[in-house]
């Protein structure tokens, strides 16, 4: 098993009977996979029963994330090898919990939105996940029923609850990481770093914090707040559709209004690029009704939609023209704004996508992050020319039949 300096300084700061361990670093720096690890260590050579808990700010996060990385180490590490949690004989998928006859160590997977979870029974180590995204009285109350250590992590997009509370303190231990660190130990792919490093110039904000891993502030939010639910609303329903190329993926937004309040479901997030038919199927796999569910795509893309078109889909051409995306973003801010919690994809984007500063002057401009730019221009297809046609500002929808 490889071991990252996130590792060892997790191994350490528990020999050292530290209170907690505080990560704060870049992204790709094994943040995450490396507590993992150690959590790991600690569950399999447990002498008595101890109780692991892993906890992110939902189920959904969870299950992506770190459950996701969890298997990856036991099909690495174990003889019960399967392909995720569906099928592991020692998992139990309805209480998210994962035990080993031959271990004294219990691993609980939960999230922070659980209130019977953080209510719950007390716990012998505890590991937040992306600590900035958990609420301050959620996270105090599961440290406060953690009986022996505790262990967070985060990518220091701004300063939370840690900074004020925990780091400085003589019983806590403070580790600094960037992909550096995981690159040194041989875990991350050099094209990773390389993409990484590739945006040092093209965008020094995000370089300095998820690149260097200092403290900063993500400036400029196009789209400044939102709130996570379970599920979508009963509504009418509208769909946006952003095409990939290359190495951006395609992205298919449900959306719904009801008054001031906009729902929106990320239904498929698909990296690279996608052939129209494979577009298509993917639609038909989320239930979308040819010749009914109105989708309003990319206006850059007018051969694509013809051929979806084609295919019996109810697809139109989204609101284009100078001014366009400003106008997008205006009548997407006029709503209150959600997202589904398993919406991660588009969670993510959100939190970071923002209008990018001139260099010389330091200003905002009226250019956005590209990185984070697909499943929030999915969204503003939608919402901007659903708004055009409730208003009849257009009075026939663009077609190519």
């Amino acid at each position: 098993m490889k071991a990252t300096k996130v590792f060892e300084e997790t191994y350490r700061a528990w020999v050292g009977g530290k209170r907690r361990c505080l990560h704060e670093g870049g992204t790709a720096s094994s943040k995450t996979y490396s507590v993992l690890q150690f959590l790991y260590i600690m569950a399999k050579q447990a002498k008595e029963s101890v109780l692991i808990s892993v906890v992110s700010e939902s189920i959904p996060h969870v299950k992506r994330g770190c459950l996701r990385d969890w298997f990856n180490i036991i099909n690495m590490l174990e003889t019960d090898k399967s392909e995720g949690a569906d099928n592991n004989p020692c998992y139990n998928k309805t209480e998210m919990v994962y035990t080993r006859p031959e271990w004294k160590g219990i691993v609980e997977f939960f999230g922070a939105d659980d209130d019977g979870k953080v209510r719950g029974p007390r716990r012998d180590i505890l590991f937040m996940n992306e600590g900035n995204n958990i609420p301050w009285e959620t996270a105090r109350g599961l440290d406060i029923r953690t009986s022996k250590f505790t262990i967070v992590d985060w990518n220091p997009v701004s300063e939370f609850w840690a900074h004020e509370y925990w780091i400085g303190e003589e019983e806590n231990h403070y580790v600094h990481s960037t992909y550096k660190d995981a690159k040194e130990a041989g875990v991350i792919p050099l094209q990773t770093v390389s993409d990484i490093e590739s945006y040092r110039d093209k965008d020094p904000n995000w370089w300095s914090i998820f690149g260097l891993g200092l403290v900063g502030k993500i400036e400029g939010l196009v789209y400044p707040s939102f709130t996570q639910v379970d599920f979508l609303p009963d509504g009418m329903a509208f769909y946006g559709l952003d095409f990939g190329f290359l190495t951006d993926p395609t992205v298919l937004v449900k959306n719904i209004v009801i008054g001031d309040k906009l729902y929106s479901r990320e239904m498929f997030y698909v990296e690279g690029h996608m052939t129209n038919d494979q577009i298509a199927r993917e639609m038909d796999l989320c239930g979308l009704r040819k010749g009914y569910d109105r989708i309003y795509a990319d206006p850059s893309e007018p051969k694509s939609i013809e051929e979806i078109l084609r295919m019996g889909f109810n697809i139109k051409e989204a609101v284009k023209g100078p001014g366009s995306v400003e106008f997008g973003h205006q009548k997407v801010n006029q709503y209150y704004q959600h997202w589904t919690k398993d919406s991660l994809n588009c969670i993510k984007e959100q939190r970071n996508f923002r209008f990018l500063k001139d260099r010389t002057s330091g200003r905002l401009t009226d250019r956005t992050t590209h990185k984070y730019s697909h499943g929030m221009d999915a969204r503003r297809y939608a919402v901007a020319t659903h708004v055009q046609r409730r208003a009849g500002l257009i009075v026939q929808p663009v077609s190519y039949m």
